[in-house]
C-alpha cells in the first residue's frame, strides 16, 4: 500500500460520509412534500422489511400532499402501519387504493427541532470524516515506522490527508447551512 492508496481510500470513505448525510437530509421534512420523505421507510411485506419505493408508486400531486399507490393492494395496511410507526408524525388517509399524506405547515417549534436534528447529523458527519483522517494518518505513521516511507513523505501525506479533511468538512458545513435555510424558510 502506498501513500496514494491511503489518500484514495480516505477520500472514498469521506465521500461516503458526505453522501450518507445528503441522503439523511433529503428525508427531513421541510414543510414541502417530497418523495424522499417516505421512500426509504421499511414496510413489513410478506415477512420481509422492504423499502416503500420497491412496493409502491410514490408521487407528489400537490405541494402539501404525498400519494402512495401500492402495487399490491393487500399491502395497504402494512404501508399504513409503517407510516404510523415512523417518526414522521403524519397520519395516513387510506381510500382503499391510495394512501394520502397531508404535509402540514411547520410550526416554529418544529422548525427549531429540525434545526437541532440537522446540527446533530452534521456533527456526526464531521466526526466520521475526522475518524477517517485519524485512521489515514495512523496508516502513514505505521508506514514510516516500518521504513516503507521517509519522514518527509509521511509529513506530506499527512498534510494531504488534512487538506482532504478540510475540503469534506467544508462540504458538510455547506450542506447543513443549506438545509437549515430550507427549514427556516416560511
Amino acid at each position: 500500500m502506498t501513500i496514494k492508496d491511503v489518500l484514495k481510500d480516505a477520500e472514498e470513505r469521506m465521500k461516503s460520509a458526505v453522501s450518507v448525510l445528503e441522503e439523511d437530509m433529503m428525508g427531513m421534512r421541510t414543510g414541502r412534500a417530497s418523495t424522499a420523505l417516505v421512500e426509504k421507510l421499511q414496510v413489513e411485506y410478506y415477512g420481509t422489511a422492504t423499502p416503500l419505493y420497491q412496493i409502491a408508486t410514490i408521487t407528489v400531486p400537490e405541494p402539501q400532499l404525498i400519494a402512495i399507490r401500492p402495487f399490491d393492494k393487500s399491502s395497504l395496511k402494512a404501508v399504513e402501519k409503517a407510516i404510523q410507526a415512523s417518526e414522521l408524525g403524519l397520519t395516513p388517509n387510506n381510500d382503499g387504493t391510495v394512501i394520502r399524506l397531508n404535509i402540514p405547515a411547520l410550526t416554529q417549534e418544529r422548525r427549531m427541532e429540525l434545526q437541532k436534528l440537522v446540527h446533530r447529523r452534521v456533527e456526526e458527519a464531521r466526526v466520521a470524516v475526522r475518524n477517517v483522517r485519524r485512521s489515514a494518518i495512523d496508516d502513514l505513521r505505521d508506514f514510516e515506522k516500518e521504513k516503507l516511507i521517509s519522514e518527509d513523505e509521511s509529513k506530506r501525506g499527512q498534510e494531504d490527508v488534512q487538506k482532504l479533511t478540510d475540503r469534506y468538512i467544508h462540504e458538510i458545513e455547506e450542506l447543513g447551512k443549506r438545509k437549515e435555510a430550507e427549514i427556516m424558510e416560511v
